[in-house]
C-alpha cells in the first residue's frame, strides 16, 4: 500500500509500440547504401541489482503464497473516477504534461499503440465490490491545484499532507467528491516527506474529518530525482555501491529519471486506491493498517520472466529507452505489473506467454 520501495498505505513503496528506426547496411564498399526498416523494438530482460529498499511483499507471481481477500468494502466503481491533482512545489510544465498524459492514457477511449496503459488498467478493473460492480475503467482529471508557494513548508508529514488537501478543498477549485474522487498530491524534488526514500516512495489513505472535514481517498507520490533515484526511480537509477562493476541503469522513456520513476509509483497507488479506497476492500494479510495490496504483490515486475533480480521482458527502442506500455500522443512508460484476481498471478498487457 505504501510503495516500499514499497507500506502506510500503498506503494507507500516488453512493449510493442512500433517505433521505427533505420539500420544502414553496406553490401560492399562499392554498393549503394540500403536502408531497412525494423518496426519492432528490442526485447530485453536485464538483471539488475536490488533496490536499496527491499520489499518483503514481492511474491513474483506465486499464487500459492498469496491470500488476497475481499473485505466487503467499496471500490471506485462510479464512472468516471475523478482525479484531483495537487502540484505541491515547483513543477516544469513538461513534467506536468508527462504525468497528465499517463493518467489520461488509462481510459479505454485513449488512442494508443498496443500494449497500452488502458490495457494495463483492465487488470485493475477486474476487482469488484459486494454488488458485483467493477472498478471503473474511465478516469478523468477533474481539477488541478498549484501550491507552488509551499503552503506547509518543504518538509511534510503524513498529517500535513492532509492539511495540503484541506487547503485545496477550501480554496474552491476542488469539490468534495467522496464517492468517486481521488486526491493525488505530487511533491516536487525539493520537498521531503516523512519516511520518503527510507521506507516509502508513495502511499495512499483517506483524510480524517477532523482535519479536512470529510473522508476523502487520497494518494501521495514524490519526485525522487534529487533525493533517492536509486530507491524510488529504480530501474532508471541503480544503487551507488554497484560502482561500475554491475549492470547499468536503464534509460528512462521520457528522459526524466525522477518523473519517469514517479509514473510507476502513481500507477501503483491509483490501482490500489481504486480497489481499496477505505482500506477495507481488497488486500492480503490480517492487519488493515499495513495491508498487502494488488500493487505490492508485483513490485519490481514489469514483464514476462521477472523475478530473481530480473525485471521481466520489456522493450527498448532505437534510442535505447526502456518501456513496457504505450500511451496517448506516442508516449512510452515503464509501469509495474498488477496482481490479477483471475490469473492469481502478476499480469500485464506486454506478457509474452
Amino acid at each position: 500500500m505504501s510503495l516500499r520501495r514499497y507500506s502506510p498505505l500503498s506503494f507507500c513503496c516488453a512493449l510493442f509500440i512500433p517505433l521505427l528506426f533505420v539500420h544502414h547496411v553496406y553490401a560492399s564498399t562499392s554498393s549503394p547504401q540500403v536502408q531497412t526498416l525494423n518496426t519492432k523494438p528490442d526485447i530485453i530482460n536485464p538483471k539488475l541489482p536490488p533496490r536499496t529498499l527491499s520489499s518483503s511483499k514481492k511474491f513474483e507471481g506465486s499464487s500459492d503464497l498469496v491470500h488476497l481477500r475481499y473485505h466487503m468494502g467499496p471500490v471506485l466503481s462510479s464512472a468516471p473516477i475523478n482525479i484531483y491533482l495537487i502540484w505541491y512545489g515547483r513543477w516544469a510544465n513538461s513534467q506536468k504534461l508527462l504525468i497528465k498524459d499517463f493518467i489520461n492514457s488509462i481510459s479505454p477511449s485513449t488512442v494508443a499503440a498496443k500494449p497500452s496503459v488502458s490495457d494495463w488498467w483492465r487488470t485493475v478493473s477486474l476487482y469488484t465490490d459486494q454488488t458485483g460492480a467493477n472498478v471503473s475503467r474511465s478516469i478523468l482529471i477533474a481539477g488541478e491545484y498549484d501550491d507552488s508557494a509551499y503552503s506547509h513548508g518543504t518538509g511534510l508529514t503524513r498529517l500535513t499532507i492532509q492539511q495540503v488537501i484541506a487547503s485545496a478543498v477550501r480554496s474552491a477549485p476542488f469539490p468534495v467528491d467522496h464517492k468517486n474522487g481521488i486526491y493525488l498530491i505530487l511533491t516536487s524534488q525539493d520537498v521531503t516527506m516523512q519516511d520518503f526514500c527510507r521506507a516509502v516512495c508513495g502511499f495512499h489513505y483517506f483524510t480524517f474529518p477532523s482535519m479536512v472535514g470529510y473522508t476523502l481517498p487520497y494518494a501521495w507520490v514524490g519526485n525522487s530525482g534529487k533525493q533517492c533515484p536509486e530507491v524510488c526511480a529504480y530501474p532508471f537509477a541503480v544503487p551507488g555501491y554497484m560502482g561500475g562493476g554491475g549492470p547499468g541503469a536503464l534509460k528512462p522513456p521520457n528522459r526524466d529519471v525522477g518523473v519517469d520513476g514517479m509514473i510507476s509509483v502513481i500507477g501503483h497507488e491509483l490501482a490500489e486506491l481504486s480497489s481499496n479506497p477505505l482500506v477495507n476492500a481488497w488486500y492480503a494479510g490480517e492487519d488493515p493498517t499495513a495491508p498487502t495490496e494488488i500493487g505490492d504483490l508485483c513490485e519490481g515486475l514489469y514483464g514476462t520472466g521477472g523475478g530473481g533480480g530480473y525485471i521481466g521482458q520489456v522493450m527498448r527502442d532505437g534510442k535505447g529507452r526502456t518501456f513496457n506500455l504505450n500511451g496517448r500522443r506516442g508516449r512510452k512508460f515503464l509501469v509495474q505489473w498488477i496482481w490479477s484476481p483471475e490469473l492469481k498471478a502478476c499480469a500485464g498487457p506486454n506478457a509474452l506467454d
